[in-house]
């Protein structure tokens, strides 16, 4: 896979040099090329921003550097090959793990981090009409810039491509993977020793009993899921939901309503 950057901060997209994703470039199979936005600029001051047209606080990233970095970035590919663009925004829609693996089967992406009030939205529209462009937000609140997005994402799809984990089954009981836990967050772990500081070990996973331990693997997920992301629980089929999980759900105050649907009745949850 290949992954552009073109941001004014390139220092800050050092962490791509590290840990999985620093060992994915090195083996060639993650192609990371950052590009510094103030090299399209052609005035001394390598001016990126202007103020709002009808007003406002902040400044607005200009449309010019970006449509020519784009431009350049883009044409470096093969003849005919699109990446797909990606512009982190709050505004954006929610990244997930579905856009993860949709992602990751692409072979470009190129990431656009803006600054101070965000991009000319001509230049969103103008990519449009011959790219994939995906504005993406990682949560419900707003940063500085769109850089640590950009590590954000590029971890979670990078983690996905054959050869980055060194074992390929890690990733498929992740929270929010598909199958296996499906829409449920991952339960607790452990390992050695089996005692530490006075706590010790669930009897269940000392028994080798396969699937005694899956068991409690999904209960421990449901109850996880149920505490932290009810929403999850809630926006659920109960049809996808074996008696033994609709009886564990009901001990945490979930039951079926008449139409067919999750609803909670007021208890505490525990984990």
């Amino acid at each position: 896979m290949r992954l552009d950057v073109i941001t004014i901060f390139p220092e800050y997209l050092e962490p791509l040099n590290v840990s999985l994703v620093g060992k994915a470039r090195s083996r060639g199979v993650l192609d990371v090329r950052v590009h510094d936005l103030r090299e399209w600029t052609h005035d001394r001051h390598h001016t990126v921003d202007d103020t709002p047209y009808g007003g406002g606080p902040g400044m607005v990233m200009k449309p010019e550097p970006w449509g020519e970095a784009l431009d350049t970035v883009i044409d470096s590919g093969s003849p005919g090959e699109r990446p797909v663009v990606i512009v982190p925004t709050p505004s954006g829609r929610p990244f997930t793990q579905e856009l993860a693996i949709h992602l990751a089967a692409r072979p470009w992406l190129v990431f656009t981090p803006a600054r101070y009030e965000g991009i000319d939205r001509r230049v969103v529209e103008e990519y449009a009409r011959d790219h994939e462009v995906l504005e993406v937000s990682i949560g419900d609140y707003v940063l500085a810039g769109g850089e640590a997005p950009v590590l954000v994402m590029t971890e979670a799809v990078a983690r996905l491509l054959p050869g980055v984990l060194g074992n390929a089954e890690s990733h498929r009981d992740d929270s929010f993977a598909p199958g296996g836990m499906a829409g449920l967050l991952e339960g607790p772990v452990y390992t050695k020793p089996p005692e530490w500081r006075g706590h010790g070990i669930p009897e269940v996973l000392l028994s080798g009993h396969h699937g005694r331990i899956a068991r409690w693997r999904r209960d421990q997920a449901l109850r996880r899921t149920a505490r932290h992301r009810p929403d999850l629980i809630a926006g659920r089929d109960p049809a996808e939901f074996d008696a033994h999980d609709l009886r564990v759900l009901a001990e945490l105050g979930w039951d079926v309503t008449g139409d067919g649907r999750f609803g909670q009745v007021p208890a505490a949850v525990e984990e």
